[in-house]
């Protein structure tokens, strides 16, 4: 089963998410994963896959202009109905508590329903997601650093680690829906 994982990152906090969503889906022995910075992915591509994860930093509670450009350019896809019944799942990085999180989740659900899409989410029953209590995907808050010179904040290990469960989920669904 194919996964495709496609993500904009600024600073990156994103990319260490992405990558780590990567590692969780690649943990999984039936799949191959491909990671692409939203430069170079290619819509086409996501035809070709049978779940798309994509992510990106939260720009006052939506989706960065990166990413939303890419997702703007799906037009044929939607039209010949290339990504119906794909599995599909989300994550973004904000820079503050309350940053917009859960708003920027739905805004990048948002276009996979468009898609005829299968959304998969992180459960409560997850330790790591406990605290976190957010089903729509992953989301997590990379404080801003005190001076530009500063190295950045990136994930901490439980962020980490929620993106290699959700990553890891990503890939268990896909591959009971594909064995169908």
């Amino acid at each position: 089963m194919k996964i495709y994982i496609v993500y904009d990152s600024e600073n990156g906090h994103t990319e260490a998410l992405a990558r780590s969503i990567y590692e969780g889906a690649d943990s999984h022995k039936f799949a191959e994963v491909t990671l692409r910075h939203v430069d170079e992915a290619r819509p086409e591509h996501l035809a070709e896959a049978d779940a798309i994860i994509w992510g990106c930093p939260g720009h006052f509670g939506t989706i960065s202009a990166g990413l939303k450009n890419f997702i703007d350019r799906l037009g044929y896809l939607w039209a010949h109905g290339k990504l119906i019944n794909k599995i599909g799942a989300v994550f973004c990085t904000t820079a503050t508590v309350h940053g917009g999180l859960e708003a920027t989740m739905i805004s990048l659900i948002t276009p996979m329903l468009h898609q005829g899409m299968i959304i998969v989410g992180l459960p409560g029953n997850l330790p790591e997601n406990a605290l976190y209590g957010s089903y729509y995907g992953l989301g997590v808050t990379c404080p801003v650093e005190a001076s530009p010179d500063d190295p950045p904040n990136l994930p901490s290990e439980n962020d980490l680690a929620l993106g290699r469960a959700l990553g890891h989920r990503v890939a268990q669904v896909t591959q009971a829906m594909v064995k169908n």
